[in-house]
């Protein structure tokens, strides 16, 4: 990618642009995976949506019924080299998105070899199965912030920065990274397949029914009254809605199918500065809202976990004209009005409905 600091290249998201548009999904049952399967049905797409079954009881993608949303659903394994190689075929897709990972980093401790399988050979194994396939245009590699050799200073890291990782997860998405890069120069460098990769910051939102995360565990906690044990309260991390990086992500496909060579490579997707808060600053604003959230530090012993986490994301502001619409308060607020909802029984395909209809309403005409 050429240089372009101080060059707005960008231009707002064009919704018509995924009108009829074939677009193949990995990771559509999990919690972004399901946010971004939504948005784009609604915006006219043909989703085909391929992944392993829900990694949760209660998972969005049942309680909003998605799987009736989608052009074709297919539940199968990343690391199923034929298989993904055979649904990639039949699907035809014009733009790609790859969002099926092992998503965490405590997991990651537990099950290193699967994070490692999943996240590394599983994006191998995604774009290998693209290679043949003409249709397609445009790829998103979606991997993590946490892709970066985290030295736990205060500067925010840049995509050119250097790939490493403490953990099995953030090597694992390291990892998805260097190998997206040499697919690319190897494979699809004289093609009209353009291909990129996304990091985005820690992101919350209804729905989020994973194990370890911070909102889903607090408000568990809330719900049962009990007491809610923070591992690291004092860690520092870019916290954002989920439609924020999703909605890069879409723009971004747009440009690397308008202009594909000139939008390849990494990019960042975070908060404002001001949104990079400790997790104890978090819990704290949701505890005005939440009267009876109790919370205590874990003082057990606990793997790694980064302690400082900043991205910068000035080229994603330059290129892609692409800015946070929700600030974190407004974030947090949305994310308590759909946990709330959803303990009392409320239809959360409605309230999930209006939620991203309000953020398209501020993305697009602010």
């Amino acid at each position: 990618m050429g240089q372009w600091a101080g060059a707005l290249e960008g231009m707002e998201m064009k919704p018509s642009f995924w009108q009829g548009r074939r677009v193949f999904l990995t990771g559509h049952t999990g919690f972004k995976g399901g946010w971004l399967a939504l948005w784009l049905s609604r915006l006219g797409a043909e989703v085909v949506g391929y992944s392993l079954a829900p990694p949760s009881t209660p998972a969005l993608f049942d309680l909003l019924d998605l799987q009736a949303r989608l052009f074709a659903h297919q539940l199968a394994d990343i690391r199923d080299l034929e298989r993904l190689k055979q649904a990639v075929r039949h699907a035809q897709p014009e733009v790609v998105f790859h969002l099926a990972a092992q998503p965490l980093v405590r997991a990651s401790y537990r099950s290193p070899i699967e994070t490692c399988e999943t996240n590394i050979m599983g994006t191998a194994n995604l774009l290998e199965a693209l290679r043949d396939i003409d249709s397609v245009r445009a790829v998103v590699v979606v991997t993590s912030d946490k892709c970066y050799e985290n030295r736990e200073w205060l500067w925010p890291y840049r995509e050119n920065e250097a790939l490493g990782g403490h953990d099995p997860y953030s090597a694992s998405k390291a990892a998805a990274e260097i190998v997206t890069a040499a697919y690319r120069r190897s494979f699809f460098g004289d093609t009209d397949c353009a291909v990129a990769t996304a990091r985005a910051g820690n992101v919350i939102g209804g729905g989020d029914f994973a194990e370890d995360r911070l909102l889903p565990d607090l408000f568990r906690s809330q719900a049962a009254g009990e007491l809610l044990h923070l591992r690291y309260p004092q860690a520092v991390r870019p916290w954002q809605h989920v439609l924020e990086p999703l909605r890069g992500y879409l723009m971004l496909a747009e440009r690397l199918w308008d202009a594909g060579r000139d939008y390849v490579g990494a990019w960042n997707f975070g908060p404002e500065e001001a949104d990079i808060r400790t997790v104890s600053e978090v819990v704290e604003s949701l505890a005005h809202r939440l009267p009876k959230l109790r919370w205590t530090q874990d003082d057990t012993p606990q793997p790694h976990e980064a302690g400082l986490l900043r991205l910068d994301s000035s080229q994603a502001r330059l290129r892609l004209d692409w800015r946070p619409v929700w600030r974190l308060d407004k974030a947090l607020e949305a994310t308590t009005e759909w946990y709330l909802a959803w303990q009392s029984r409320r239809d959360m395909d409605a309230l999930t409905e209006v939620q991203l209809q309000d953020y398209e309403a501020e993305a697009w005409h602010d």
